[in-house]
C-alpha cells in the first residue's frame, strides 16, 4: 500500500497552516480601510497594522494563554505587615501591554501631531489596530478602553496643567513609560442604576476634595489615573447630585494615595486584567468639570467604552470564524475533509452572514463617532442611538458566533490548549459590561424620543434602498412601518412602550444593519456583501427551500474573506 493511501491518525492534514497575519488575511476589514481611509492615513497605519497582524496571530497567542492562566494577584501586606495593597502580574502581562503600546492605538490619537494630523478619522485609525488586538487578548483591551476614555475626558475637561502632565503617559511610544486610566463608577447600592451610589466627596480647598466610601466593581484596579463618581452633597439625589473626581495613584509628592484594595474579583473570564473591590478612605480626587456635572462627564467616557465593548465582542467573533474555519478546511472528516460536508458549510454562511453584518455596523459607529468629533451635528445624532444599538446587538452576536464556531471545531475546541475556550469565556462578560441589553434598549428609547438620530438613520435606510431597487420596495415598507410605530411612542403607556421596544429596535436594526450592507458594495466587498443580504432575504421570506444547494467552499472562502 502505498504512503498516500495509509490512513493518517492525525487531527488536521499536513498541509494545515494558520493564518499568520490577522490583517492580510482578512479582506473584510483591509476592503473597509482602503475605501475609507485617505492616502496619507494608510501609508502611515498599514505598517503598524500588518506588525500587529503578525503579533496577534503569533507571539501574543503564547502571552494571552499565559497571562490568562497565571492572573493578577493581591499583595496586602509586606513582610512587615504594613500594608501595601500592589497587584502583581506575569510577566507576561507587561509584554503584551507593550504590544498595545506599540501598536499606537492610543498614540495616533492623542500624540499632539497625530491628533492634529489624523483629526478626520483618529478614531477609525485607533479601532483597527485595537480590532486587530483584541482578537488575541481582550481582557487588557478593557484597560486599553478605560485609558482612551479617560484621555478623552483629560482632553475635554481639565485643566491645561493636568493635559500636560498627565496625557503624554498615555500617548508614549515605550510601553515602560505608559499610564493607564480606569473608571471607579459601580457601587453596590447601584450597579446599573447609577442614581443611586454613596460615595462621598468633601471639599478641602478649591478643586481638592477627599473621597470617601466603596467601590464596587474596580477594573483595572492597578491603573494610574481614575475618574470617580462622587456625591458633594448627599441631600441631592440621583445622578443630578453626582460630581466627577480625578484620582491619581501617587500624590504629587510621591507618596501612593489610599486606595484600600479588598479583594480581587474571581472573574469568568478577561482573567488577565485585574477587577476589585476598593474602599476609598479620603482618597485625594480633583473636582472636574462643574459640580454635579459628573455622570454627563462620565457618560463621554461610557459611550466611548460602549463601541470599545463592540470591537472586542466582533474581534471575538472574527478569531473565531478564523480558528473554526482553519480547522475545518484541514479536518478530516468521513472520508473528506469536514468543509466539504454541506451542513458544515450552511452553518458557515450563516455565522459569516452575521459576522459582516455587526461589522459594517461597528464600523459605521466610529465613522459616526470620528465626524462627530469634527464638529458634525447629524452624526453625533446618530451615534447617540447607533451607540447602544451595535453595543447590544454585537455583544449578543459575539457570544453566539463563538458558541458556534467551537461547537464547528468539535471536542479539540472545548480544549484549553487551544484558544476557543478563552475566547468563549472572555466574550460571556461583553452583554454584561458597559450596560447590559436592557439598559441599552432604554438608552435606545431616549434616544429616539431626545435626538434625531431615527431621521439620520431612516435617511440612510432611503439611499440604500434607492441604491438597490430590487430590494428597495421592501425596504421601504419595512421602514414606513417603523416610523409610523415611533409615532406612537410618545402617547403609549412607559409599562407597554418598555415592554415592546425589543421587538421594534430588533426591527429596526435589522433594516439598518441591511441598508449599511447595501451602502458598502464594491467589486471586492460584493463576494461577502451579496451572500450575506442574500441569506437574511431567504430568512426573512422563507425557511430554507426543500431542496437548495449550500454555497461552495470557495463562496464560503469569499464570504468570511479569507485571504491567505
Amino acid at each position: 500500500m502505498s504512503d498516500s493511501k495509509i490512513p493518517q491518525n492525525k487531527v488536521v492534514d499536513k498541509s494545515y497552516a494558520p493564518s499568520i497575519n490577522f490583517f492580510k488575511s482578512d479582506r473584510i476589514l483591509q476592503n473597509y480601510l482602503g475605501r475609507h481611509l485617505s492616502a496619507d492615513s494608510r501609508s502611515y497605519m498599514e505598517p503598524l497594522l500588518d506588525r500587529q497582524g503578525i503579533e496577534s496571530a503569533g507571539r501574543m497567542n503564547e502571552l494571552s494563554l499565559l497571562a490568562d492562566k497565571s492572573g493578577p494577584v493581591l499583595i496586602k501586606r509586606n513582610p512587615f505587615g504594613e500594608t501595601i495593597n500592589e497587584i502583581a502580574f506575569h510577566p507576561a502581562y507587561w509584554e503584551l501591554m507593550k504590544i498595545a503600546v506599540s501598536s499606537q492605538m492610543l498614540r495616533v490619537k492623542w500624540e499632539p501631531a497625530l491628533k492634529k494630523r489624523f483629526a478626520a478619522e483618529k478614531h477609525l485609525l485607533g479601532f483597527s489596530a485595537g480590532f486587530l488586538y483584541a482578537m488575541s487578548e481582550s481582557g487588557q483591551y478593557c484597560p486599553l478602553c478605560m485609558t482612551d476614555g479617560v484621555a478623552r475626558l483629560i482632553d475635554t475637561f481639565c485643566e491645561e496643567e493636568d493635559k500636560k502632565r498627565l496625557l503624554p503617559g498615555i500617548y508614549t511610544d515605550r510601553g515602560e513609560e505608559f499610564c493607564s486610566g480606569a473608571m471607579f463608577l459601580t457601587e453596590k447600592s447601584g450597579g446599573s442604576d447609577v442614581g443611586a451610589n454613596l460615595v462621598k466627596a468633601k471639599q478641602i480647598s478649591g478643586r481638592n476634595y477627599l473621597l470617601s466610601g466603596e467601590k464596587w466593581f474596580c477594573s483595572n484596579v492597578n491603573a494610574d489615573i481614575i475618574f470617580v463618581l462622587a456625591r458633594t452633597d448627599a441631600n441631592i439625589s440621583g445622578t443630578r447630585g453626582l460630581s466627577i473626581f480625578l484620582v491619581e495613584k501617587y500624590l504629587p509628592g510621591g507618596k501612593k494615595n489610599p486606595l484600600d484594595i479588598i479583594r480581587l474579583k474571581e472573574k469568568l473570564g478577561v482573567r488577565s486584567m485585574a477587577s476589585a473591590e476598593c474602599m476609598l478612605e479620603e482618597t485625594a480626587g480633583k473636582l472636574v468639570g462643574k459640580e454635579f456635572e459628573g455622570f454627563k462627564i462620565m457618560a463621554e467616557m461610557m459611550n466611548l467604552s460602549r463601541l470599545y465593548n463592540a470591537v472586542a465582542a466582533i474581534a471575538a467573533a472574527r478569531r473565531a470564524l478564523t480558528e473554526a474555519y482553519q480547522f475545518l478546511c484541514h479536518r478530516p472528516s468521513f472520508g473528506k475533509t469536514a468543509i466539504d460536508h454541506p451542513l458544515i458549510r450552511i452553518k458557515l454562511e450563516e455565522l459569516a452572514a452575521l459576522y459582516t453584518s455587526i461589522f459594517y455596523m461597528m464600523m459605521r459607529a466610529i465613522a459616526a463617532l470620528d465626524r462627530a468629533d469634527n464638529g458634525d451635528v447629524k452624526e453625533a445624532a446618530l451615534l447617540r442611538l447607533l451607540t447602544p444599538m451595535i453595543k447590544k446587538w454585537s455583544a449578543e452576536s459575539g457570544v453566539y458566533i463563538v458558541r458556534e464556531c467551537m461547537e464547528l471545531m468539535g471536542g479539540i475546541g472545548y480544549m484549553e490548549d487551544l484558544v476557543m475556550p478563552k475566547i468563549m469565556r472572555d466574550v460571556m462578560v461583553l452583554p454584561i459590561w458597559e450596560g447590559a441589553g436592557n439598559i441599552m434598549i432604554l438608552d435606545m428609547l431616549r434616544a429616539l424620543t431626545k435626538s434625531e438620530g431615527f431621521q439620520v438613520m431612516c435617511e440612510e435606510i432611503r439611499n440604500a434602498a434607492a441604491v438597490q431597487p430590487e430590494t428597495g420596495v421592501g425596504m421601504l415598507s419595512e421602514l414606513h412601518m417603523l416610523t409610523e410605530t415611533a409615532l406612537e411612542f410618545e402617547k403609549t403607556d412607559r409599562e407597554i412602550l418598555e415592554a415592546s421596544a425589543t421587538t421594534f429596535f430588533e426591527r429596526l436594526m435589522n433594516l439598518y444593519s441591511d441598508a449599511l450592507l447595501v451602502l458598502a458594495i464594491n467589486d471586492e466587498s460584493a463576494g461577502w456583501i451579496m451572500p450575506s443580504l442574500q441569506y437574511y432575504q431567504k430568512k426573512k421570506t422563507q425557511p430554507r427551500p426543500v431542496f437548495s444547494s449550500p454555497l461552495s467552499t470557495e463562496q464560503i472562502k469569499s464570504m468570511i474573506g479569507w485571504q491567505f
